[in-house]
């Protein structure tokens, strides 16, 4: 009933003859990589090594860091994981913050507007509103339980609108604004926890198409963000290269694996204004500050 405990890099499986011929697979395909979604997405952007942080803003949003020693938060707003690259004798484990309110406030956004507007339209019409939305504020949290608010429900809320001021493009800015300073909640509580990267990285996908997003992620976390053109199947098609032996290590997976973009902080005081006055906001949700 329990099978034998093997590397997440190793040989686990074969596909049976009958269905390899039903799919018309080899029937010499073996199964050479399993992991979950956030450490798979956290090795198709070379992230394995303590220090090291990946990101991704789909319907959800995480960071994910890699420590080498054992630790938890006590209240679990962050949770810990084995990494794909840990073993008995190197520890190697991922913490995962989780925003579930993010890409999703994106598209109600988009929903409400009537589907008027694409996604490329609306980033421009946020790109065109300053930062801080002329005082628009919006707390992404509507998708149900936040962890960071030890399984709260707090729903979202838009806060301080004004129909003489505020149009399309502050709604959308004060969304991505919102969805950026969630995170920066969630990384002070990472920082907290030992996670204190130089640089964080993500796959140029989903809100990190936004140019208004990402500049407010990293100037409201105040770390840089390299960009990869990379998703997580090909991080499982390397995860299942390593394993098969194409690739004689991780590091030699990705001797080429290069970023096609860095993003650096240039108005961190600005963003770290405008993060308090958000965060101001949660108050009126009964959460204390």
């Amino acid at each position: 009933m329990i099978p034998a405990i093997k590397d997440v890099f190793a040989v686990h499986g074969t596909v049976k003859n009958d269905i390899a011929e039903k799919l018309s697979l080899s029937k010499n395909v073996t199964v050479t990589y399993k992991a979950g979604d956030q450490p798979n997405n956290a090795l198709s952007l070379n992230v394995l090594e303590p220090g090291e942080v990946a990101a991704t803003a789909g319907t959800s949003g995480v960071i994910y860091g890699v420590i080498d020693q054992l630790a938890y938060d006590q209240q679990s707003r962050v949770n810990s994981f084995a990494h794909v690259n840990h073993t008995a004798t190197d520890t190697r484990l991922g913490v995962l913050l989780c925003i579930n309110g993010t890409g999703i406030l994106n598209r109600w956004i988009k929903n409400i507007t009537g589907n008027s507007l694409s996604y490329e339209q609306m980033n421009a019409a946020a790109a065109a509103v300053e930062p801080g939305s002329n005082g628009l504020v919006i707390l992404p949290f509507g998708n149900g339980a936040e962890r960071i608010f030890e399984n709260r429900i707090l729903n979202s809320d838009i806060q301080n609108i004004d129909f003489n001021i505020h149009a399309t493009g502050h709604l959308v800015r004060a969304a991505q604004e919102g969805i950026a300073f969630a995170f920066r909640y969630g990384f002070d509580i990472m920082k907290e926890n030992g996670i204190h990267p130089t640089v964080i990285r993500a796959g140029k996908a989903n809100m990190f198409l936004s140019d208004v997003f990402t500049e407010s992620f990293v100037n409201a976390i105040n770390v840089p963000v390299e960009l990869y053109n990379c998703d997580g199947s090909a991080g499982a098609a390397t995860g299942a290269g390593i394993g098969a032996g194409i690739y004689s290590s991780a590091k030699d997976a990705f001797k080429n694996f290069k970023p096609v973009k860095l993003i650096e902080p240039t108005q961190p005081k600005l963003y770290n204004e405008l993060y308090q006055k958000w965060r101001k906001g949660l108050t009126k949700q009964g959460v204390d500050n």
